[in-house]
């Protein structure tokens, strides 16, 4: 049995249904890093370095696949070792589940989460698919118990799905059965999602599973300023309620809108593109956000063959500038007590409403304070009375250093029209109101 610790460390919804936390009550903000190839591609060492890395930059769940894209039944992890033997979801391998467990473990030393996928769609998806896929009801279930012995104790969030939707009574028999088997394995200590195909959401054909505990969007890569926004808006509306959070927004360094036949491959998605993704779903109402480095997810190194047009080497993207960007995020939303804002339209009188300069606010339930992201600096006018205070103080936020400027205190009346600092694309600003009594 868990000690008292690690039970009051599992992960819950939190009883508002709109965000995660920790069984003792701690608030939980999923700030996700895609690493889907790392168990099958790195070495111990490797996993060393990639997991402390994360770590220190504030991620808290690493999304990883046990049987990955990329190769995954065909082509040996670095020691050798595939996962599984004739591809039989009945005969897993225990030399290549040992890797897995060490990076589980180590993980767990470093205070994140694996997001554990049991394996990536192409392996279980049928429709458009035909003779792919290794996956039926029978064997999806004791695969999925498999794991969920194995993992049972571990901080895991269970995401099954893997870049696929389901699409016909087959697959969802096929998805129904491994999270059964998850649940059966693990006594159900785990909380469940499911990645779909992008840009997709998880609500649209499984918000009704008693599995999901919460839902994930992939929002995906194909322009500059999709406002995945929109996604979260519509999970948020759906009743019963339950969280969500973006699990595959567009990437950093990734050609911008790569599966359209005219894409420039020299375009390439910027640590703005992903802070402006970020912000935008977290007041939309997400319960984190999740990054991704099109470099990173592969773990693709000189030698290997790139998919998506990857060009530099994984250890080196580790620190472009929007990981690093992902931490403040984090920081300022642990501040300004994310698990009790909520999307507050009504409180923009007046700015951008559409396109890529879009105005997003939320309001903290007691009205104690509001927070306001414009992506391009560009002016915005609030109703101050969404503040249930005498008084306000205004601070801007630069999310891309992490510096929070306090400059004014005032009355709470009226309306007030705001000038960021700087204005242009790349020049995004959070305006943070707080209440004060007088």
């Amino acid at each position: 049995m868990p000690n008292t610790a690690t039970a009051a460390r599992r992960l819950q919804v939190a009883p508002s249904g709109r965000t995660l936390q920790y069984a003792d009550g701690t608030p939980f903000f999923y700030l996700g890093d895609t690493a889907w190839q790392l168990f099958h591609r790195l070495n111990r060492e490797e996993a060393d370095l990639y997991l402390a890395n994360r770590a220190v930059k504030g991620f808290t769940v690493i999304q990883a696949v046990a049987l990955a894209e990329l190769g995954g039944l065909e082509v040996p992890n670095p020691y050798g070792h595939l996962p599984l033997v004739d591809q039989d979801p009945l005969r897993p391998h225990e030399p290549y589940f040992r890797h897995v467990d060490y990076i589980v473990e180590r993980a767990a030393a470093l205070g994140l989460v694996v997001g554990l996928l049991p394996t990536w769609g192409r392996h279980w998806k049928l429709v458009g698919h035909e003779g792919r896929a290794i996956f039926t009801p029978a064997n999806a279930r004791p695969y999925g118990r498999f794991l969920g012995q194995r993992y049972r104790g571990q901080p895991i969030i269970w995401i099954l799905g893997g870049d696929a939707n389901v699409e016909s009574a087959e697959e969802r028999a096929i998805i129904d059965a491994m999270a059964e088997g998850l649940d059966e394995g693990d006594g159900g200590e785990h909380l469940m999602t499911f990645h779909p195909r992008g840009p997709g959401l998880s609500s649209d054909a499984l918000h009704d599973a008693g599995w999901l505990d919460f839902n994930m969007i992939q929002s995906s890569h194909g322009a500059r300023d999709h406002d995945n926004g929109l996604f979260v808006e519509r999970d948020y509306a759906r009743q019963p309620v339950k969280p969500t959070v973006d699990g595959e927004p567009r990437y950093e360094g990734i050609p911008v809108g790569f599966y359209f036949a005219h894409v420039n491959r020299l375009d390439r998605m910027t640590d703005d593109d992903i802070r402006q993704a970020a912000y935008w779903s977290v007041l939309a109402g997400a319960c984190g956000f999740t990054y991704g480095n099109n470099n990173i997810w592969q773990m693709w190194a000189p030698g290997r063959e790139p998919a998506i047009a990857a060009n530099i080497p994984w250890n080196e993207a580790l620190d472009h500038p929007g990981a690093f960007q992902m931490g403040h995020l984090r920081r300022l939303f642990e501040r300004c007590a994310f698990d009790q804002l909520a999307p507050a339209p009504q409180a923009l009188a007046d700015g951008p409403t559409q396109g890529g300069a879009k105005v997003r606010v939320a309001l903290a339930r007691d009205g104690s304070r509001l927070v306001a992201y414009t992506p391009r600096g560009e002016p915005f006018t609030l109703d101050k009375s969404a503040i249930r205070a005498p008084r306000a103080q205004e601070s801007w936020f630069d999310p891309r250093y992490g510096a929070l400027y306090p400059f004014h205190t005032t009355d709470n009346q009226g309306y007030q029209t705001y000038l960021p600092p700087t204005q242009g694309r790349g020049q995004d600003w959070v305006l943070v109101l707080e209440g004060k009594e007088r």
